[in-house]
């Protein structure tokens, strides 16, 4: 594996529009690889099963081993040619863990404390319709349908198209903003380039969570989250949000029923029959 190789291996994923985060994190993993398998050039079965243990003691995280793999494999396939069996995580057990969700009150808290439009306008967008940060990124002005109020998510992740709704709310929102900044192909253009940047949108929540005061670990995909778990507190079925996520497998979307403070309340606790 040799700096030739890698490059080859990002211009490929590029060719087949993987998200610039993706194409990240998979050169990183293939990075950590080499510097453990400095001494050898091969890559086969029994390596890949040497670096799972060695990923293992040092208690790498079930999803970080799994998204090593992925990117070993891949790398196999389209770089060498060869493709290996994907076996490598039997036996390994997945921590169940719920992501941190914000509730309604303190998303519009949020919300309320971003004074600059467009950002504004960028963290709306991902919570209102569940976006994941590349698909916001990748947001075009011809796919939002103000006549029918959807937006078309082309080539989310799985590499499927699906449509969300538009909110009146942010239709409102989107419109002022396009007035001011006037935006040509992407809705949210960079300051050095076409596209906005991951790390800016990630600095803007951040800056708007400090000021805030909240102390849970929220990331720009937690507004996903915090957006599915509110849907399903207020009855949604989960096929239709499953289908608005674009998940593949509805056990997916089945996470935002046990973050649901809503099939809690429901509860009667015993205590309270004193």
């Amino acid at each position: 594996m040799n700096d030739e190789q890698l490059l080859l291996f990002r211009k490929i994923l590029n060719i087949r529009n993987y998200s610039e985060s993706t194409i990240s994190n998979y050169n990183n993993n293939l990075i950590q690889f080499k510097k453990w398998n400095y001494r050898e050039s091969h890559l086969d079965k029994d390596m890949l099963f040497k670096y799972v243990e060695h990923l293992r003691a040092f208690d790498k995280s079930y999803s970080y081993i799994k998204n090593s793999i992925m990117a070993l494999m891949l790398y196999s396939e389209l770089v060498l040619g060869k493709k290996l069996k994907n076996d490598y995580l039997r036996g390994i057990k997945r921590k169940s863990t719920l992501p941190d969700v914000l509730s309604i009150e303190e998303v519009k808290q949020v919300l309320d404390s971003i004074e600059n439009l467009k950002h504004k306008a960028i963290i709306s967008l991902i919570y209102s319709c569940g976006l994941r940060i590349s698909e916001c990124i990748n947001l075009k002005i011809t796919e939002i349908d103000s006549k029918r109020m959807l937006i078309k998510i082309v080539q989310g992740k799985g590499k499927k198209d699906r449509f969300v709704q538009l909110s009146p709310k942010l239709l409102e929102l989107l419109r002022v903003y396009y007035k001011q900044y006037k935006p040509n192909e992407h809705l949210f253009k960079g300051q050095f380039k076409d596209e906005y940047s991951a790390k800016s949108i990630q600095n803007v929540l951040k800056r708007a969570l400090q000021k805030c005061g909240v102390t849970k670990k929220i990331t720009v995909h937690s507004l996903r989250h915090s957006f599915a778990t509110h849907l399903i507190e207020q009855g949604t079925d989960k096929r239709i949000v499953q289908e608005i996520l674009g998940h593949k497998d509805i056990r997916t979307t089945q996470i935002y029923t046990h973050i649901s403070s809503a099939n809690i309340s429901k509860i009667k606790n015993p205590f309270d029959s004193f």
